[in-house]
């Protein structure tokens, strides 16, 4: 394959560029200053500063000079810019992001939403990657394994089989239902694996007061609007779903949307009846983020569903909260007569940064060379401690990472782990970098993520592009699934409404988004 130079390549595409770049330093970043760069910036070089939006739960941003803002400059050689922006499940951000586009402020680097990459592709907002990556960012390009940028080049919204973004890879099984083992010990209750058993857990929680406050305010399990974050309550029944979004496998054969399935009509009267008798909580579909979480951290919530990985945030936070150290273990998906049950996996996260196609060439230089330090395996240790004594500290020549504080603690957005995931390296890492007192903690997680891997499987629709749903924005957007899924739920509508929902949806576009999806599967099939 022939590379382009950085320099032809936007001179021939500036005629195509309508989105006016950001604000540029002054200084000079050389152009062959990414591909063989150690990361740290030369004393005669000034930063080249770039804007990066992302995911933020609530931690600091990056501004100009901030502590995080040098160990990045000193780290990767480039400033990030990171203005804080409401995560709030990526809606708020979306929202915001739509209105920097339309202002002509577009971030270097950020994060699409809800395959907003697509249109950006076909209008020329973000950078063709293709050439680029292997040129100016070898490490990214060697870090993602080839298949997976053939399914990148076939999901090309151009149909030219190039690369606009770069996905993110998982080579685990990352979710799971996590239950409160200490509450199921001191009710002398076993695991459930079967639904049956399930239930009568939940009922104990609800009934017998397991967190001893003499309150029964316990809530058995529950999850967050929209229905999402109960993925264990579909999974039992083989629905494949992915953070509350229903997703595609294969049903008798045929790659089918799950939400349209007999196994979806099950799982959603078995959920039903789950709301009727008091067993989820009833701020289910009303919690937001920050409600469920602050749930789960205040000692009343039995099971959950989330990224294992991730666990000692709950667990620390908990014990902060309350003085309990609690103790969560991975939930066997609950068997269920006629159906096999699994946690979904995807090897391909959503889409983890696209470029701008930045008129300035300093700017876009300078975010493929973040890009290629960022995942340039040397820099992974220091990127995920992040700064010496606001994310991590140094004892007897151990670095450990601080408990969470998004008090004090800016946003680690460029933190590989979050966006390349391996289970051996995420499981060293955690022990290697954990302080003594957090270990009980690092020590759950850990132990649960290996357990997690009985249950994950990989589904059909692994890689599916967003433009599936072009044309179809309600569909994408589960407008339909949503309003029917919760009043399903909640008892407004008996559940043989779910077969006014399937025919709706077909009617609604779903036969032209289901043919496209095949289309899609066959064509990375061969």
């Amino acid at each position: 394959m022939k590379f382009h130079k950085a320099g032809s390549w936007l001179t021939a595409g500036l005629a195509a560029l309508s989105i006016v770049s950001g604000c540029s330093e002054s200084a000079e970043t050389p152009a062959n200053s990414t591909g063989n760069d150690s990361g740290a910036a030369s004393g005669a070089e000034e930063t080249v500063d770039i804007k990066v939006w992302g995911t933020n739960i609530g931690y600091k941003p990056i501004e100009k000079g901030s502590k995080l803002y040098e160990f990045y400059k000193e780290k990767l050689g480039v400033g990030v810019i990171h203005p804080y922006v409401e995560w709030n499940g990526g809606t708020n951000y979306l929202n915001q992001l739509n209105l920097k586009i339309a202002a002509n402020e577009m971030p270097d680097l950020f994060l699409p939403q809800q395959g907003i990459e697509d249109s950006l592709a076909k209008n020329g907002a973000i950078a063709d990657l293709t050439d680029l990556l292997p040129e100016y960012a070898p490490n990214l390009w060697n870090a993602i394994p080839q298949d997976m940028w053939n399914i990148v080049k076939a999901n090309d919204p151009t149909g030219q089989g190039r690369i606009y973004y770069i996905p993110g890879m998982v080579d685990y099984g990352r979710y799971a239902g996590l239950i409160r083992q200490d509450w199921l010990d001191k009710l002398g209750l076993k695991m459930p694996t079967t639904q049956d058993e399930y239930v009568k857990v939940l009922e104990a929680f609800r009934d017998r007061d397991p967190n001893g406050n003499g309150q029964k305010d316990e809530i058995p399990t529950g999850g967050r609007e929209e229905a999402r974050w109960m993925d264990h309550l579909f999974a039992m029944y083989g629905v494949a779903m992915f953070e509350g979004y229903p997703d595609w496998d294969l049903y008798n054969g045929e790659l089918t949307y799950s939400a349209t399935t007999p196994n979806m009509k099950a799982a959603l009267e078995f959920i039903a009846k789950l709301y009727k008798e008091g067993l989820i909580d009833k701020e289910s579909l009303l919690n937001t983020k920050d409600k469920w979480d602050g749930k789960i951290q205040s000692d009343k919530v039995g099971n959950y569903f989330h990224w294992v990985e991730t666990g000692y945030l709950p667990l620390e936070n908990l014990y902060k909260n309350t003085g309990v150290k609690a103790e969560f273990s991975v939930l066997p998906v609950p068997k269920v007569d006629g159906f096999e049950g699994f946690y979904t996996w995807k090897k391909f996260t959503p889409p983890a940064w696209v470029v701008k196609n930045n008129k300035d060439e300093k700017k876009l230089m300078a975010t493929l060379k973040l890009l290629n330090n960022m995942y340039d395996e040397k820099n992974w240790n220091d990127l995920y401690l992040g700064v010496e004594g606001m994310h991590h500290v140094v004892k007897d020549g151990k670095a450990t990472r601080l408990p969470d504080d998004k008090s004090t603690q800016e946003n680690l957005i460029l933190d590989p782990y979050s966006k390349i995931s391996t289970l051996d390296f995420m499981t060293e890492l955690n022990k290697n970098t954990a302080s003594e007192d957090r270990m009980w903690a690092i020590e759950q997680v850990n132990r649960n993520m290996q357990e997690a891997q009985q249950y994950a499987k990989v589904i059909a629709g692994d890689g599916m592009p967003a433009s599936v749903y072009e044309g179809y924005p309600d569909i994408n957007n589960r407008t339909l699934y949503v309003e029917y899924a919760s009043k399903i739920i909640l008892g407004q509508y008996p559940i043989d409404k779910f077969d006014e929902f399937v025919e709706k949806w077909n009617k609604s576009g779903g036969e032209e988004v289901t043919k496209r999806a095949g289309e899609w599967y066959a064509k990375v099939q061969k």
